[in-house]
């Protein structure tokens, strides 16, 4: 029996929020494992992996074969749309905790640095993100989902911060060169799980409200770039 579109879409919402919860706790295993040198909780997120890869394969099927048996419009096709992207950001977060995952099993193996970094402020605000962000998804809520995307200016920040104190240890003594390398691509990657995070939110808020918030910055300096023109 050909199940309904509402059936489909009740499949599908299950599958991305496995898909969620899967990436949820491989993105908590490898920033555990980063602050607390825990590399059993790295080799876990490794192992996960393909796991992950294989749901994201699952609902990306989903979702093309929703929209070649039941053509939906409207609200049904915005939210197929934004599963789509939503589901290809996840994977990439998984992605990038397996990154921060290796990092942490290669500074496991050796002393740490004592630098005024924030890498547990840092791995705090994203694991907040992502899980209010996939909150946001469920609940369909885009004021949550606007906080989300402002909080990505604090990982930013925090990782800019981090480039400096690092660049100065190296310089200062070339001993630490592999761990601040180590230290920094870590760094590089949670900013990196932040802005795929804030891609979700984004996704969440089009869902919603049908607006597409994306580079809403660059397009608002480009219409007062061109508004100073017209002054001149």
């Amino acid at each position: 029996m050909t199940r309904s579109l509402d059936d489909d879409l009740h499949l599908l919402r299950q599958r991305i929020l496995r898909m969620g919860g899967m990436v949820e706790e491989a993105t908590a295993n490898a920033t555990a494992a980063l602050t607390q040198r825990r590399p059993e909780l790295a080799r876990r997120v490794l192992e996960a992996d393909d796991a992950i890869d294989m749901v994201e394969l699952d609902v990306d099927e989903e979702c093309l074969r929703i929209l070649a048996l039941h053509q939906p419009v409207a609200s049904d096709l915005r939210y197929i749309t934004a599963v789509l992207k939503i589901n290809n950001d996840l994977e990439r977060i998984g992605d990038l905790a397996c990154n921060v995952a290796e990092r942490a099993i290669d500074l496991s193996t050796r002393d740490p640095l004592v630098l005024p970094m924030q890498f547990e402020r840092m791995t705090e605000i994203v694991r907040a993100m992502l899980h209010d962000a996939l909150d946001a998804l469920v609940s369909r809520n885009a004021e949550l989902a606007r906080d989300v995307c402002a909080r990505d200016r604090e990982v930013n920040a925090i990782h800019r911060e981090n480039f400096a104190i690092l660049q100065e240890c190296m310089k200062g003594d070339v001993e630490t060169v592999e761990r601040c390398v180590d230290l920094l691509s870590a760094s590089r990657q949670l900013e990196r799980m932040a802005d795929q995070t804030t891609n979700i939110a984004e996704d969440v808020v089009f869902l919603v409200e049908g607006l597409v918030i994306r580079h809403r910055k660059a397009q608002q300096r480009a219409q007062a770039g061109e508004t100073d023109r017209a002054r001149l």
